[in-house]
């Protein structure tokens, strides 16, 4: 009887051992635990989600509010306008939590302002450093409460395939002339921001006309792992609503802002200087990347 009580307290001091070991836990245990941890993750996005929507709402309220008091939508070219939308872009920045870091210096002679496009928060990246006027798709002036906001900074709206194009390049010209300067988005879509697509060079002409350079601007969205973050680009079937849920979740992302050297115009045609354009952007996003990225990208530029 003895012998069998011994046996059955060390049978029982192994499955207490079994159970203490780490990976022999309570499975109950390991469930409430994670259902605990799901829920903290949860309760933090919401707070984050809540405090971001809550500033972007007073950003936006904000940003009309220059407007109107300054009487932006009565002559919204004017160039002293610029310095209410760069105030208001930084604004943007600071509600989605986007670390604007600038490589070089940010020009300020007149030119025609060229970028790769990865998103409508390119807009608040550009604008919160350099002082410019965008031209963005004419979709862009029916968004909600955005586009209205966009119209009274002077932004130019133009129509995918239709004349409108040549209107638009007449007017950019006229800018140009005159010293204000103008930005614009020559892959005329968004990309994922691993390289450049095909660049539409015809409103490269206004510099032409204009006897103005070309100043090449880029951008790269950098997420905490070091890594191309992938929530900021704009793409796919992803709605605008849906994306600005997404980006009002996401964490700190920081925007890397490199400017290249202005390219003269003189002797170019359009046909010449679109190339040039291209190998330029194509090679200042891949220098960008190998600078800012912890694993750099093995990618060959887009041209589709």
């Amino acid at each position: 009887m003895h012998v069998q009580n011994e046996q059955y307290r060390m049978v029982k001091i192994r499955e207490d051992d079994d159970l203490n070991r780490p990976g022999n836990s309570d499975p109950c245990m390991h469930s409430t635990i994670n259902n605990e941890t799901s829920e903290i993750r949860g309760l933090a996005k919401f707070l984050l989600y809540s405090r971001k929507m809550v500033a972007s709402v007073a950003a936006v309220s904000e940003g009309f509010y220059l407007v109107y008091r300054h009487g932006l939508y009565k002559n919204p070219n004017n160039p002293h306008n610029t310095r209410y939308v760069q105030y208001f872009c930084r604004q943007l920045c600071k509600v989605f939590n986007i670390e604007v870091q600038v490589h070089g210096t940010i020009p300020r002679e007149p030119a025609l302002w060229v970028s790769n496009h990865v998103s409508w928060l390119d807009i608040a990246v550009l604008g919160s450093s350099a002082r410019v006027f965008f031209l963005a798709k004419a979709e862009i002036e029916q968004w909600p409460l955005l586009g209205k906001l966009a119209k009274g900074g002077g932004t130019l709206f133009i129509k995918r395939g239709s004349g409108d194009s040549v209107r638009i390049r007449e007017q950019i010209t006229g800018f140009l002339k005159q010293d204000i300067p103008v930005l614009f988005f020559p892959e005329a879509t968004t990309s994922d921001g691993r390289a450049i697509k095909k660049v539409h060079g015809r409103i490269l002409g206004a510099a032409i006309e204009a006897k103005r350079p070309v100043q090449i601007c880029l951008i790269c969205y950098v997420n905490q792992q070091g890594e191309l973050d992938t929530v900021a680009p704009f793409i796919g079937q992803v709605g605008f609503a849906e994306h600005v849920r997404k980006v009002l979740e996401m964490p700190n992302v920081t925007a890397h802002l490199m400017a290249l050297p202005g390219i003269s115009t003189e002797g170019h045609t359009v046909d010449t200087l679109t190339p040039l354009v291209q190998e330029k952007m194509n090679e200042g996003l891949k220098y960008l990347q190998n600078k800012v990225l912890k694993t750099p990208l093995e990618v060959t530029a887009s041209v589709s």
